[in-house]
């Protein structure tokens, strides 16, 4: 008889080691290392080659013919964009986000939906009981969708009911955390069952032909809790972002085997659930009727959806000696000092004594690098008082030498922009030539943009 060897898994990122130590020496993560029982070896195993004994596998080349997966398209057109189209027929979906963001609102929307449609349909919740997500369904309004609703955490006893029928188009597992598998040892949850029970769940659908959705928990930090191989294994990765105490919701695609990862979802939790918004920029645009100093507007890229929002600066000075404080709110804080350095040292502005604030409305988070220019408008403006004009817009990408740089999409802000009533934009020199609705102002570097906005020349 070989004997058992034990093995110490990290929670974290999935690591292997023969001992137990406080901290984890792959992610740094401490107090992470619970002990498992490993798969006993034999000699015959160990010594076993592996060259030989199997069957042999038929290669085709990259010019062989193959059809598009077919779409199921949901009923909710947000959350199609950021799928690439829909689910896809045998395809492993994991999902993702903050507690009481919407994630089980969203699923249940769509599996009621899809079941009206005709589809067959299974939700299986490990978290909650039966009649709490049919409450849940009755407050939303679907009560009567025809959605196959079950409360389970064994993944044998969920495989072997849906194996005695017709497999369902759609399954719905929330969420995977707590399901659990009879194969191997350990608590739902760890790493071991996480990927074991995954396993199982993927390989069913890969052989029926099922749309696998997975809700996955998330960390302190925002990424999906669990070990790093679970977004390896399924086809599609979304997040679910958004504050609770604001009423949008974005879904973004972190990762599609099957379309792109540009695009994204945006919602609006309502009484009745989450309802689409066909126009983002209604969210994140504040109505205001005469200038404010620090405000300016800037057209964001997410995908091919673009998206206006306005970015709001402050800046306080301090008495002499005082520490100056930075603080950013859905923007890089990396991003605004380097901004803030270009200004100074190229532009001759002081901020060394004085506390800035950014802001993006609405709660947005920004990372397109074409919003450098709106924010040195925004702190232009705040720091001279002078606010910029209500009808402009401002985009454009700012290197460390002051010089002002074209972006992607350009063209596509400008019609955004100028769907929703603005009369001019502040962009690159390079752009400026360009032929569009708006007055273009066009600017070679932070210099120029800087005399353009105090006043001078």
């Amino acid at each position: 008889m070989a004997k058992p060897q034990k093995r110490y898994v990290c929670q974290s990122c999935g690591s292997v080691t023969s001992r137990w130590q406080g901290q984890c020496v792959d992610c740094q993560g401490w107090n992470t290392l619970v002990e498992e029982a490993a798969v006993v070896a034999t000699p015959f195993q160990a010594k076993h080659n592996l060259q030989g004994g199997g069957r042999t596998i038929q290669l085709s080349g990259l010019n062989a013919e193959v059809t598009l997966p077919d779409r199921m398209t949901t009923g909710i057109a947000e959350l199609d964009r950021a799928l690439g189209g829909g689910f896809v027929e045998g395809s492993a979906t994991l999902i993702g986000g903050d507690p009481g963001i919407g994630k089980s609102t969203l699923l249940l929307q769509a599996a009621a939906r899809m079941a009206s449609a005709g589809r067959g349909v299974a939700y299986v919740s490990g978290e909650e009981a039966a009649d709490q997500v049919r409450l849940r369904a009755r407050r939303l309004g679907l009560g009567d969708a025809p959605v196959q609703l079950a409360s389970a955490t064994s993944t044998r006893d969920i495989l072997t009911t849906l194996s005695l029928g017709t497999p369902p188009a759609l399954l719905v597992i929330d969420s995977i955390q707590t399901m659990h598998s009879d194969l191997i040892e350990g608590a739902p949850g760890t790493v071991s069952q996480v990927r074991a029970s995954s396993q199982e769940l993927i390989r069913f659908a890969k052989e029926r032909g099922t749309a696998l959705v997975l809700v996955g928990h998330v960390t302190k930090d925002g990424s999906i809790a669990g070990p790093r191989v679970l977004e390896h294994m399924v086809d599609t990765v979304l997040s679910f972002e958004g504050e609770r105490s604001h009423q949008y919701r974005i879904l973004r695609a972190i990762k599609n085997r099957f379309g792109g990862t540009d695009e994204i979802g945006v919602f609006a939790m309502q009484a009745e659930g989450l309802t689409e918004v066909s126009n983002p920029s209604a969210l994140f645009l504040t109505h205001r009727d005469e200038g404010v100093t620090g405000a300016t507007v800037f057209p964001a890229l997410e995908g091919t959806r673009p998206v206006l929002v306005e970015i709001q600066a402050l800046v306080v000075r301090l008495a002499s000696g005082a520490t100056p404080r930075r603080s950013v709110v859905g923007w890089d804080s990396g991003r605004l000092a380097m901004v803030l350095a270009v200004l100074e040292a190229r532009c001759g502005l002081s901020f060394s004594s004085a506390e800035v604030y950014l802001n993006i409305a609405g709660g947005y988070r920004v990372q397109d690098p074409a919003a450098d220019l709106a924010v040195a408008a925004a702190l232009v403006s705040a720091l001279s008082e002078r606010p910029v004009p209500a009808d402009a817009v401002a985009f454009g990408e700012i290197a460390l030498s002051a010089e002002i740089r074209p972006v992607a999409h350009g063209q596509l802000r400008l019609k955004e922009a100028a769907k929703l009533g603005f009369e001019r934009a502040l962009v690159p020199s390079a752009m400026a030539s360009e032929k569009d609705t708006l007055r273009l102002t066009g600017f070679r570097t932070l210099n120029q943009f800087v005399d353009h906005m105090l006043g001078r020349g």
